[in-house]
């Protein structure tokens, strides 16, 4: 299958994709930028009434350009169905992870009247006219203001939520991941496991791992890389969030794929002789993904509780 072109963001922390308990669709708790201003082009609704393309003018892997962040949320926030706030950095607490019914009602829980109103049209919208109707669809121009109308801490589960209203197949999906921005990206790997069954939509999850931008590599550990990785991929992932220090809890069924894996356990064992060797430390998250396959734990050196490369 081929694989999408896409650029990607410069590396940053990654931050929880929950939804943020504040109530209002702005806040003080963390630095933002209006979303789609990376290109230079305006929105995506502006960028498609001028002819111009919807590309956003991403970082790659071998160089650096700026990039959409929408903010943090805060921690607190409704609970999702594993009992865990849904602003936590925890497992099940992103979009990919609550089913589309609980993630609305999530959602309108803590909009205001005005955002609500603006999601209840998008989400009508997108199930009235779904799929793809000339060169950019109206949900998809909603994709875009899903951060301006909702708020940045809101707009990864709003995004969710027009895309599953819109019924987006793979199709779709590629073309959003394609031409979006990092936001809209991320938007797309959080939805995956909501609206592809098979393993059809990997392309995606194998260029977000390519990325620089660590908030892309988390987003694409969800359960729908938990599914349909191969083992080979999917260690090699476990082994870019212990690079790039993406916490190993943002990787979806951590527990279940790792148990009796030998070969990851080799590749971290081999890892960490590696980083001790170097008088570097050694990541705390190595030492526990390693105790997930049963093996024994490599000798004792320096523990970097970050995980990023020094």
């Amino acid at each position: 299958m081929t694989q999408p072109h896409a650029t990607h963001g410069t590396p940053e922390t990654p931050s929880t994709d929950g939804i943020r308990a504040t109530g209002a669709p702005s806040g003080g708790d963390g630095p933002r930028v209006t979303e789609d201003t990376s290109s230079g082009n305006g929105s995506r609704a502006e960028r498609a009434s001028t002819g111009v393309s919807t590309r956003a003018t991403e970082g790659t892997s071998t160089g650096a350009r700026t990039r959409t962040t929408e903010g943090t949320p805060a921690t607190d926030g409704p609970r999702t169905p594993d009992g865990t706030r849904a602003g936590q950095n925890l497992p099940g607490t992103t979009p990919a992870h609550l089913p589309p019914a609980d993630l609305r009602a999530a959602l309108t829980a803590e909009l205001g009247g005005a955002a609500r109103a603006w999601l209840d049209q998008a989400l009508d919208e997108a199930a009235a006219h779904p799929g793809t109707h000339g060169s950019v669809s109206v949900w998809e121009l909603r994709l875009a203001e899903a951060g301006r109308r909702c708020g940045p801490a809101h707009a990864d589960a709003a995004r969710v939520l027009v895309l599953h209203a819109a019924r987006a197949g793979t199709d779709a999906l590629t073309r959003v991941y394609s031409q979006g921005t990092a936001d809209e990206r991320r938007a797309v790997l959080h939805a995956l496991p909501h609206l592809v069954p098979g393993p059809d939509a990997i392309p995606l999850v194998e260029d977000a791992l390519r990325a620089n931008d660590t908030r892309l590599v988390a987003a694409a550990l969800g359960p729908y890389a938990a599914r349909h990785l191969d083992a080979h991929q999917w260690r090699h992932a476990v082994l870019k969030c212990l690079f790039t220090g993406v916490p190993v809890d943002r990787v979806a069924d951590l527990g279940r794929r790792a148990a009796g894996d030998a070969e990851l356990a080799r590749m971290l064992a081999d890892y960490a002789a590696e980083r001790t060797a170097a008088g570097r430390p050694v990541p705390e998250d190595l030492h526990r993904v390693l105790a997930l396959t049963g093996s024994e734990p490599p000798a004792a050196g320096p523990v970097d509780p970050h995980g990023k490369e020094s």
